[in-house]
């Protein structure tokens, strides 16, 4: 059942807490895989349902315009503090409540409607707050694009700065949602400093490996770095801004009154708890066993003739193109799904298909090292994932199933007795 117990919701409404108890199960039995999915502890999940929902906050610690803000402000200065210490920064904003509008602060703090922003085209890896076509980002500015080069799947940082240079954004972008390779920060830098741009790090999906030192950190080579709390660093849904001294001023006004009003405080309390747990000894040793993982499914997968965008992985995610398996990423993750192994269909770079049938599919290895899979279940794993995707008929990929369950029920869940 559902850990912490939920009793008192299941007394006062059944119907959702049957809802919540099945998510559970569900957690439970299958391998997650989704790059942008994790496991957060149980000290996490507690920190969400504490009474500091109750409390309104807007304004920051010291400077509010409630009162009664005592232990409000305690909190949001213990995860500032923390957020400093884990990353190396001078200044961090806890208050975002997700990635987006994180990103969409940025923007707010430097730049003016129409001014030209430079980020990774999302069929490339990058994200729609990076300046695509139908985000707000894309509408407002003036953006242009970077990709990635069609015969290694890598970015070509020649080819980035002589856009930049031809193009002088004031505003660069690096990082994204499917990178499966190390991003090089010092050469964004240099970019970025030759065109007088101020460049920001999105490591939403690689913040667990840079605290855990299983990744190069930004830190002295981006002035702005924006991330999400969850995916690998294992917090609750919600995002932080950390900064150079210079821009914390700019970047505070822009996330309030700029963009949001009172923060989520639960959410902050969570926040500072899951950076606790990533200042321990032992968040290093999972950082790395995120990477092993990744690296093991990698060789396994290319071993059964899958065809891995950039060839491999240097992080936790892998992003395979399906084009040579005659199958798209659509019905091959809903067949995965039906085997215990989720995952979610994503386009790959140059892809022939549309976004919403695309030929491939994006997977990592946060949540299921979480669970203490470790790189001696990788070669398994990638066996289901080829016998799902070329599975006849369902009682393929309910004979996978089942055997999802048997080896997941030795590994305990987070949340889940």
């Amino acid at each position: 059942m559902h850990q912490p117990a939920i009793s008192q919701l299941a007394a006062a409404d059944a119907e959702v807490a049957a809802l919540v108890e099945g998510e559970a199960r569900r957690q439970y039995e299958k391998i997650r895989l989704i790059a942008s999915e994790n496991y957060v502890s149980t000290a996490v999940l507690e920190a969400t349902g504490t009474v500091l929902t109750n409390k309104y906050s807007e304004g920051y610690a010291g400077k509010r315009y409630y009162e009664g803000q005592q232990y409000i402000d305690l909190v949001e200065k213990l995860a500032i503090e923390r957020a400093k210490a884990v990353f190396g920064v001078e200044h961090a904003n806890v208050q975002p409540y997700s990635g987006s509008p994180a990103n969409l602060a940025v923007y707010m703090a430097l730049v003016n409607p129409g001014d030209k922003v430079m980020g990774m085209a999302l069929p490339a890896g990058g994200h729609l707050t990076h300046g695509w076509g139908v985000s707000a980002t894309g509408k407002w500015f003036d953006a242009v694009q970077y990709g990635v080069r069609k015969d290694t799947g890598r970015v070509d940082l020649d080819e980035v700065r002589g856009l930049a240079l031809a193009e002088r954004p004031k505003l660069i972008f690096c990082g994204g949602t499917a990178i499966p390779r190390t991003i090089d920060f010092a050469a964004f830098a240099e970019i970025a400093k030759e065109v007088d741009a101020v460049l920001v790090a999105d490591i939403a999906h690689i913040a667990g490996l840079v605290a855990g030192g299983a990744h190069p950190s930004p830190v002295g080579h981006a002035q702005i770095i924006s991330t999400t709390t969850h995916k690998t660093l294992r917090g609750p849904r919600g995002a932080m801004l950390m900064s150079t001294a210079e821009h914390a001023k700019a970047l505070d006004k822009a996330v309030f009154p700029g963009l949001q009003g009172g923060p989520h405080n639960h959410t902050t309390a969570a926040i500072a708890v899951a950076l606790g747990e990533a200042a321990r000894p032992g968040f290093r040793d999972y950082a790395a066993g995120i990477v092993a993982n990744a690296k093991a499914l990698a060789e396994a997968l290319v071993e059964r003739g899958f065809d891995l965008v950039s060839g491999g992985t240097d992080n936790h995610l892998i992003l395979i193109d399906l084009s040579n398996k005659a199958v798209a990423g659509k019905p091959a993750a809903r067949a995965l799904d039906r085997a215990g192994i989720e995952l979610n269909y994503n386009s790959v770079p140059f892809d022939s298909r549309k976004p919403f049938d695309p030929s491939g599919i994006r997977l990592g290895t946060a949540a299921i090292t979480t669970r203490g899979l470790g790189v001696e279940q990788m070669p398994r794993l990638a066996e289901w994932i080829e016998r799902a995707i070329s599975a006849s008929d369902d009682a393929e990929l309910d004979k996978v199933a089942a055997e999802v369950r048997e080896l997941l029920s030795a590994y305990p869940m987070p949340g889940w007795v």
